[in-house]
């Protein structure tokens, strides 16, 4: 019979063994957080004058915003077990929509909005419900509405306007207003920030409390870690994936509304090529490919590293194409990094099973 002593062993034993640095890489952002630390000290060292600056923060934020809150959704349905190829061309799509309406109809920028998220629901949906209907991977049934979309886009646009840029954006009944709430500029300390940012924290903080907080949270971890095992368990796991496209359309829709009213245009070109760039610093962030595991913390980290390399790259005066680069080493590395911290958590995960089963015991 274990004595008091031996079983107080057993105990200072145990918290030893799960102590706070392997706790700390149960979290999926850590390595991002890390990631995001080591390069903006690099480039601190590089360009000092410009990068330790207000101006410098401003840059980097805003080359991080829009990417951060595509970033965010497409972290989340790849945490449900799924991906979106459709997200950045969705971005050029519901740009489109709003901006050939408003501007050959006359309508309000606010209707045609309402227009262009209508049909980035409807498309998120139809894509939600293809993958959980058909069994069919997502990356084949998005990437056929990627093709989709990007094809109508050039030739819708071209059909209406007669090439592939929609102008006059700005001249549209409302614009001004929606401007002011989705993407102006405001100055703090002399450096120009957008309100694209406050929208870029905003949504990363009821992301995060969704996954940390709340019950659909846990059903998005269930379903992208078992989807099979979690309907057993009654997590409705069909809707979930399906409500999870419609976010990822959501955001597409967002950020395609936020592009038209900063440049007042929109291409049919717009956002392609995007999604893996969006996919990358959910990755980046902490997400694994296999699903179940990330956070929204960490794909908000996973843009800002990529603002920041992109930003760093050009306050250094050096080759822009070399980004891409930097960009596979730092996919690259995240793997290796997600991979690392996902077996700290569950070797944490396995080290406080078994310490419950013999404080049990010992009692």
């Amino acid at each position: 019979m274990a004595t008091k002593a031996t079983i107080a062993g057993q105990r200072d034993e145990r918290v030893a063994q799960i102590g706070f640095f392997r706790n700390l890489f149960r979290q999926p952002e850590v390595g991002a957080v890390i990631g995001a630390v080591v390069v903006w000290a690099f480039f601190a060292i590089v360009t000092p004058d410009n990068w330790v600056s207000v101006t410098g923060v401003a840059r980097i934020l805003d080359s991080s915003s829009t990417l951060g809150i595509m970033a965010v959704a497409v972290a989340l349905l790849m945490i449900g077990g799924e991906f979106d190829l459709s997200a950045g061309v969705m971005t050029g799509t519901t740009a489109l929509i709003t901006g050939m309406i408003s501007t050959q109809l006359g309508w309000s920028i606010w209707l045609t909005m309402l227009v262009a998220l209508a049909f980035a629901l409807i498309v998120g949906y139809l894509n939600g419900v293809m993958v959980v209907k058909t069994g069919l991977p997502s990356f084949i049934i998005t990437l056929a509405t990627f093709f989709i979309l990007r094809g109508a886009n050039v030739g819708v646009t071209r059909l209406v306007v007669n090439q592939v840029r929609v102008a006059g954006i700005d001249k549209v009944p409302g614009f001004e207003a929606a401007r002011l709430l989705f993407n102006t500029e405001f100055q703090i300390l002399g450096a120009e920030f957008r309100t694209v940012t406050i929208w870029w924290i905003i949504l990363t903080v009821i992301a995060s409390w969704i996954l940390l907080r709340t019950r659909y949270g846990n059903w998005i971890y269930a379903t992208g870690g078992d989807a099979n095992a979690a309907r057993s368990q009654g997590v409705p796991s069909q809707w979930v994936k399906i409500a999870l496209f419609m976010t990822t359309a959501t955001a597409a829709w967002l950020v395609g509304t936020m592009n038209d009213l900063r440049l007042r245009s929109a291409v049919a070109s717009q956002g392609i090529g995007n999604e893996f760039i969006f996919i990358i610093a959910a990755v980046i962030g902490g997400c694994l490919l296999t699903g179940g595991y990330g956070s929204a913390i960490g794909a908000s980290m996973g843009a800002l590293i990529f603002g920041m390399v992109r930003v760093g790259i050009t306050f250094a005066g050096w080759d822009t194409d070399w980004f891409y680069a930097f960009l596979g080493v730092m996919l690259l590395v995240s793997v290796l990094v997600n991979d690392f911290t996902r077996k700290r958590a569950e070797a944490v995960t396995v080290a406080g099973a078994k310490a419950k089963t013999e404080e049990k015991e010992a009692a």
